[in-house]
């Protein structure tokens, strides 16, 4: 991780969270530094402001020893992250879509997942705060400036924003392997539709496919069914941009 990428010592830390200058996507702390009063502050200023801090082992910050960084660190995001609610008032939606991210992980995937969001159209990407990459330089890099051209709305729990945009009556699409229906079966016209990918391996959480409408796959010709996450959703973005483009003619 670059250094542009971080925050580091405890008042910088203090000072970003009470300000609310820098996005700041996690904050880790040292297991081996005397938890004090700053500490403290800086743990109930992330709490207040739903930011996730973890403490972890003195390796973790080894990538930084020429810094003094007091054992403690932010990692910052390089964008402004949308609320949900914000995202759903902004404008009256018709035929608008998501793509919900559930565990992806790599930089370089989210950074492609955003320039191919952004080529099709797609008008929001959600992100857990846990569990998931966040925003950093890296996947602004690969993202080739597409980051600056759609929202990214960061959440706490991706079940409570499944939620909250089924009551806005928006229909929601999940992927999965074993999935009975084709991608292109599901008829994306005329509805605001959610499209939810999981990470490569894990895949979709059980708890998100069951509250899905729709539950679709990407059909193979043998036996090798491991798209990269990017890739996948390529396909499917695509298959709906598909569709709107040929309703329209």
């Amino acid at each position: 991780m670059e250094n542009s990428d971080i925050i580091y010592g405890k008042n910088s830390i203090i000072e970003a969270l009470t300000s609310g200058s820098r996005e700041i996507n996690k904050i880790l702390i040292s297991r081996n530094i005397h938890t004090d009063g700053k500490i403290n502050k800086i743990k109930e200023l992330a709490q207040e402001k739903g930011i996730v801090f973890q403490f972890v082992a003195r390796e973790k910050f080894q990538p930084y020893a020429e810094l003094n960084h007091q054992g403690v660190i932010a990692q910052i995001s390089p964008i402004k992250y949308m609320e949900l609610e914000d995202f759903l008032e902004t404008k009256n939606h018709t035929n608008s879509s998501l793509v919900i991210l559930d565990g992806v992980e790599d930089s370089h995937n989210l950074g492609a997942i955003i320039r191919t969001c952004v080529c099709a159209g797609v008008d929001g990407i959600i992100i857990p705060s846990r569990r998931n990459v966040q925003v950093n330089a890296t996947v602004e890099k690969i993202s080739a400036g597409a980051i600056n051209y759609i929202p990214i709305i960061k959440v706490n729990s991706l079940v409570n924003a499944v939620q909250k945009l089924k009551d806005s009556n928006w229909w929601i699409i999940a992927t999965d392997a074993s999935a009975n229906d084709n991608y292109y079966d599901v008829k994306y016209n005329d509805m605001n539709f959610a499209i939810i990918m999981g990470a490569e391996h894990a895949g979709v959480s059980k708890s998100l496919l069951k509250i899905s409408d729709y539950v679709v796959k990407i059909p193979m010709q043998n036996s090798f069914n491991s798209l990269n996450v990017s890739n996948a959703l390529s396909a499917v973005i695509f298959e709906t941009l598909r569709q709107k483009l040929m309703k329209d003619k």
